[in-house]
């Protein structure tokens, strides 16, 4: 199983861009969009390529291999104008192949969230982290920052935040790859 997982696009749709040409050279199986997708929050300046009808017609071009959680800047109004669902809290995912070190055997859950409801506490994500089985990772974004690490209050249970693709908060614009039981962080541009 191949992920691209991508968060914090906060409408903006030259980095939308970007990262639809990095979808196209991975060619992962599925798309995981951690939140905030298309508005930039009150928080956030307003970023220079600031286009979310593009932003819409990017992502709905992927609608059949889209997996979507909601971010804080997500609304029902969002709901309407994207052919994916993006209104849930978390999804979870098995890899049935992964290694599992933690655990005997095979296989491995991906606890897909955005941070501000459930996460591992890691800069400026909440700290409630769900309850999880040896091996798992939580996977998740609001920070803007690239995390990939163990959790120091679960040491089980792995970390992963792809940092942001539109409002980067730690100087690279970016999104992560999940494969073969591994994360790793890749720069957009």
């Amino acid at each position: 199983m191949k992920l691209l997982i991508a968060s914090d696009i906060h409408g903006a749709a030259q980095w939308c861009a970007r990262l639809m040409d990095a979808i196209d050279a991975e060619q992962p199986d599925r798309v995981v969009l951690l939140g905030d997708l298309l508005y930039h929050g009150p928080r956030n300046d307003l970023p220079a390529d600031y286009a979310p009808k593009e932003v819409i017609a990017m992502l709905n071009g992927i609608a059949d291999r889209v997996i979507c959680v909601r971010g804080n800047c997500e609304a029902e109004v969002d709901q309407m104008v994207l052919d994916f669902p993006c209104m849930a809290d978390y999804d979870a995912l098995w890899d049935p192949q992964a290694p599992n070190p933690k655990a005997a055997g095979a296989g491995r859950e991906l606890f897909l969230t955005h941070g501000h409801v459930w996460g591992p506490g890691i800069h400026n994500s909440i700290d409630r982290m769900p309850t999880l089985p040896d091996g798992a990772a939580i996977v998740y974004g609001h920070t803007h920052k690239k995390v990939n690490q163990k959790s120091e209050a679960s040491p089980a249970v792995w970390c992963f935040n792809p940092g942001s693709v539109g409002i980067p908060k730690d100087g690279s614009h970016s999104f992560g790859i999940y494969q073969d039981g591994s994360f790793e962080h890749r720069i957009l541009g």
